[in-house]
C-alpha cells in the first residue's frame, strides 16, 4: 500500500499574529465567511472582524450554533453560498474548525483556520469528527486536502481556561500511543495509506515535548504568558499531534472516546481531550504496558487535573451494560479499534476501562 504524509499547506504560529493575518489570508481570496460561536465573537472575533474589513476583506459574520453536525454544517454552507463567498474562515475551537473544514469542502472553497485554544489536534488534520445534533459520535469526514492555512496566536491560547490547554495535551498525548499501535499492526493510517517514517517521528516528537514541557506549560497558561515551555506544547497540540494523528494513525484512545460518547449524562460535559485521556489509558491497559509505563502516563495525567477514573469522567456509578455499550460502540469495524495489534472485542474494552479506573484509584489511595 502506499505511504502517504498530510499537512497544511502553511502553519503560522506567533503571539499576537492574529491582528498581522491580512497577508495571509488575502492570498486565499477577498470574500470570506467568518465563523465562530457567540462566545469567541464576545473575546475576540468582533475585534477580528473589524480588523477584516478594515482590512478591505467584504466580509461575512455567520454564528457557528456550537455542534459539528450535517444540519449545522448544511446551514452555513447555503449561507457561504448565497453570499457567493471565495474561502471560509474558521475562528475558535475544535467543532467550529471542523465545520469550517467540511464548510469549505462543500463549496470546494479554501479554508483558513485559525485556532483560539489549542484544546485538540483539528485544526491541520484533512479530517472532521461529525457528530449528532445531541452530540454523539457519528462518524469521520475525510478531504482531499489539508487546510489551506492554519494561524495560531499564542497569546489567545494563553488567554484561554487551563482547563482547555489540558485538554489539548490529554488528545496530543494519545497520538504517539496509537501512531506506535498502528506500526506494530502495520495498519493504516487516517489517510487510508501506511505510515510514513516522518509521520511517525512527528508522533514521537510530540510525546517528547509533552512530557518535558506540558507542566510548565500549564503554569505558564494559568498567568496568561508566552513561555517558551507554552510555545512548544501549543505547537504539540496543534501541529505536531494534527499531523501525527493523522500520518501516524488512531488506534484503541480515540475509539473509546468515541464509545464514551454513546452515554447519556453529565459525561457530555467532558471535553474531546478529557475523555481520549482515559482512552489512552485504557488502551495502554488492553496493551499490557507495564507497571512503569502506565505510571509514567498517569503521573502526567494527574499533574494536569485530567480524568483518569470513572468519577472523574462524573460516571461513578456507570454499570456494567453501561460499559458494555461503550465497548460496543468503540470496537464497531467502522472505527479504529481495527488498527490495533490485536483482536479487541467489547468485553476486553469493558476490563481494560475497569482495570484503569481500579488501578487509579488504588494509585492515587497509596
Amino acid at each position: 500500500m502506499t505511504q502517504i504524509f498530510g499537512s497544511p499547506s502553511t502553519y503560522e504560529q506567533g503571539k499576537g499574529i492574529l491582528f498581522q493575518s491580512s497577508e495571509s489570508l488575502h492570498k486565499l481570496g477577498k470574500t470570506p465567511v467568518l465563523m465562530a460561536d457567540a462566545t469567541v465573537y464576545n473575546i475576540i472575533g468582533n475585534q477580528f472582524l473589524d480588523y477584516l474589513k478594515q482590512s478591505k476583506f467584504d466580509v461575512k459574520k455567520t454564528t457557528f450554533k456550537g455542534e459539528a453536525s450535517e444540519t449545522e454544517i448544511n446551514r452555513i454552507t447555503s449561507i457561504g453560498s448565497e453570499f457567493d463567498a471565495d474561502f471560509i474562515i474558521g475562528l475558535g475551537g475544535g467543532k467550529t474548525l471542523d465545520s469550517a473544514k467540511a464548510i469549505a469542502d462543500n463549496l470546494g472553497l479554501p479554508v483558513a483556520i485559525l485556532p483560539t485554544l489549542a484544546s485538540t489536534d483539528a485544526p491541520c488534520s484533512r479530517l472532521s469528527v461529525i457528530y449528532t445534533a445531541d452530540g454523539s459520535f457519528d462518524k469521520y469526514r475525510f478531504y482531499s486536502k489539508n487546510p489551506d492555512l492554519v494561524l495560531v496566536d499564542t497569546q489567545l491560547v494563553a488567554n484561554a481556561p487551563v482547563r482547555l490547554l489540558a485538554s489539548g495535551i490529554a488528545d496530543a498525548l494519545a497520538t504517539n500511543v496509537e501512531a506506535q499501535a498502528v506500526a506494530r499492526a502495520d495498519g493504516q493510517t487516517m489517510l487510508g495509506a501506511k505510515q510514513t517514517l516522518v509521520g511517525n517521528a512527528i508522533a514521537e516528537k510530540c510525546e517528547e515535548t509533552l512530557f518535558n514541557y506540558a507542566v510548565q506549560a500549564l503554569d505558564a497558561a494559568k498567568v496568561h504568558v508566552v513561555t517558551d515551555a507554552l510555545n512548544k506544547v501549543i505547537e504539540a497540540n496543534t501541529l505536531m499531534s494534527g499531523v501525527g494523528f493523522e500520518s501516524g494513525g488512531l488506534a484503541a484512545a480515540h475509539a473509546i472516546h468515541n464509545g464514551l460518547t454513546a452515554l447519556n449524562g453529565p459525561i457530555h460535559a467532558k471535553t474531546h481531550g478529557e475523555k481520549v485521556a482515559f482512552g489512552t489509558l485504557t488502551q495502554l491497559f488492553l496493551e499490557g504496558r507495564s507497571t512503569a509505563e502506565i505510571n509514567r502516563y498517569l503521573d502526567l495525567d494527574l499533574a494536569l487535573g485530567l480524568p483518569t477514573t470513572f468519577s472523574d469522567l462524573d460516571i461513578p456509578s456507570v454499570t456494567d451494560d453501561d460499559l458494555h455499550a461503550v465497548g460496543e460502540a468503540a470496537t464497531q469495524p467502522n472505527d479504529t479499534m481495527t488498527e490495533m495489534p490485536f483482536e479487541v472485542t467489547a468485553d476486553d474494552v469493558v476490563a481494560a476501562m475497569k482495570g484503569a479506573d481500579a488501578y487509579s484509584r488504588a494509585y492515587q489511595g497509596r
